[in-house]
């Protein structure tokens, strides 16, 4: 499976950007598709990256982490085997790298290391 992410860019605060993920390799239909971010300058641990949204790939669940509720929305579209992070008011503290994953593991998880494939990282950096 071939992750891209795309859409990233620099916009001011209360800003809004829309990244896209596009899938390749497997029907996206068999896989939970996550969003993460990783924030410039720290650790590139593999599990510093902090867990942003997921969309389920049974019944199309979407559960946010607090920081985002409200302000970002997933959505995904099978046919087209692609999925998209709707981010609205943004905040400098959104500024980072962010990656698209997926795992086709059967319960809603946050944990980096549950998901199996990734995408290179698309830069988002919010000025105030």
């Amino acid at each position: 499976v071939q992750l891209q992410a795309s859409g990233g860019g620099s916009v001011q605060a209360g800003g809004s950007l829309r990244l896209s993920c596009a899938v390749s390799g497997r029907s996206l239909s068999r896989y939970t598709l996550g969003w993460f971010r990783q924030i410039p300058g720290k650790d590139h641990e593999f599990v510093e990256r902090e867990f942003v949204a997921a969309i389920a790939w049974s019944a199309g669940y979407r559960y946010y982490s607090e920081a985002v509720e409200g302000r970002f929305t997933i959505s995904r579209d099978d046919a087209k085997n692609a999925g998209w992070l709707q981010m609205n008011s943004l905040k400098p503290e959104d500024t980072a790298v962010y990656y698209c994953a997926v795992t086709n593991l059967g319960i809603a998880t946050m944990n980096p290391l549950e998901f199996d494939y990734w995408g290179q990282g698309t830069q988002v950096t919010v000025s105030s």
